[in-house]
């Protein structure tokens, strides 16, 4: 361990947004090559509500903000999932004034807050030289902006959806779509047994990877995506046609959350928004189950088809990474630090085409990176084109 009265530098470290698989051993692949190159490194609880609520006083007992990470305790957590240094979905400069910390609510009293200011002074508070934040576009945004106010910053992508733009590959991608193809099979037992419709609602708010490969891999018959709006007649007489075909007489789809009827929105459990403005999505796949029960007599002689309707949820984010997401961790920690000895700043650590590399940070804020429709996805017949896939990467449809 490096000897910490000669330490080169000290480098933050934090998790935003959603948990997933891999997340610790990224932090894991950090610390443990910072610490052997000479770097100490800090762990920022809660993401970036941990970077607001510091006391800058010495004397202040910071420890539920902050701590020293070492490769003992990094050791301990690095092949497990979630995120020991725990995660949120706040935004430092659209803090509401009931978030804001007690300490603070004497200077900001609007209704919606930007506290970028305190960060700034907590980050010199703690001597950090170089902030690491590890999330997807929204916690990375943050980043940019602090990137924008002078800081160092090295960001990691992660989000199940993979949907930050300028990598193929987030970390949690892998476990989500290993976990949705192994529970959607065990699921079939059941759709099977009473000859039903198999409805899985997964993640996936505006992109829709998720829903995707595990098709594309055999999961199911069909599925709906965000970026097409879909005719439920049309899906409805495919999944009758599906079941008539399979000798158990059933059929399955995939309904990624942020996915629509035509002429409709996104369905969300209620109206209350985070600090990035996003309301919680969630029950397309009822609404979706509902019409399947409703129209199926018309498709199929008259008779109505049953449903099963499971939502996936937190159920694919949790437990430990799969090889994958042990893996890229690992790889992305080290190249964080490879840019940092060779002091760099303002970029995204990527996989693009099957290669590790970086990226401009802006990139995470240039744009929406969605499937491209007319290439990989069949809209008549609502599942992937399975085609061209010479010279794809890895997850094929995410190199756009």
């Amino acid at each position: 361990m490096a000897n910490i009265n000669k330490i080169k530098g000290r480098i933050g470290i934090l998790t935003g947004g959603g948990d997933v698989p891999g997340l610790n051993p990224a932090i894991r692949a950090v610390t443990i090559r910072a610490n052997r190159e000479g770097y100490e490194v800090i762990g920022i609880r809660r993401g970036w509500a941990g970077m607001i609520d510091i006391h800058r006083d010495e004397k202040y007992d910071n420890s539920k903000n902050y701590s020293i990470l070492t490769e003992e305790l990094v050791n301990k957590t690095g092949r497990t999932g979630g995120t020991f240094l725990h995660s949120s979905r706040t935004r430092p400069s659209h803090v509401p004034k009931v978030n804001v910390p007690e300490h603070l609510r004497d200077k900001y009293l609007d209704d919606v807050n930007d506290l970028t200011e305190d960060v700034m002074k907590n980050i010199d508070f703690l001597g950090l030289d170089y902030l690491i934040p590890i999330g997807g576009d929204d916690t990375l945004s943050y980043g940019v902006h602090l990137h924008n106010q002078g800081m160092k910053v090295i960001a990691i992508p992660k989000t199940m959806d993979n949907d930050v733009p300028g990598t193929d590959y987030c970390i949690g991608f892998s476990t989500c779509v290993t976990r949705t193809i192994e529970l959607t099979h065990m699921l079939r037992t059941t759709a099977g047994s009473h000859e039903r419709f198999l409805i899985i609602e997964v993640f996936g708010r505006y992109a829709g990877f998720t829903a995707l490969l595990p098709t594309m891999a055999g999961a199911a018959n069909r599925c709906v995506i965000p970026e097409h709006k879909f005719d439920i007649e049309r899906l409805t007489e495919l999944l009758v046609k599906d079941r008539e075909t399979n000798p158990s007489n059933y059929s399955v789809a995939l309904v990624s959350e942020g996915a629509m009827f035509e002429g409709q929105e996104m369905v969300f459990e209620n109206a209350e928004m985070d600090m990035y403005g996003h309301k919680k999505l969630g029950g397309i796949g009822d609404v979706v189950s509902s019409k399947l029960k409703e129209l199926s007599p018309k498709y199929n002689n008259g008779q109505r088809v049953n449903v099963i309707n499971q939502r996936l949820g937190y159920i694919v984010r949790c437990g430990d990474p799969d090889a994958i997401d042990s893996i890229v961790p690992m790889a992305y920690g080290n190249l964080a630090l490879d840019l940092i000895m060779e002091n760099t700043s303002g970029r995204l650590v990527t996989l693009k085409n099957g290669r590790y590399d970086n990226e401009h940070l802006e990139v995470v804020t240039s744009f929406k990176k969605k499937v491209d429709v007319e290439k990989y996805y069949n809209i008549d017949r609502l599942r992937p084109y399975y085609k061209s896939f010479e010279s794809k990467p890895l997850f094929i449809m995410a190199s756009d």
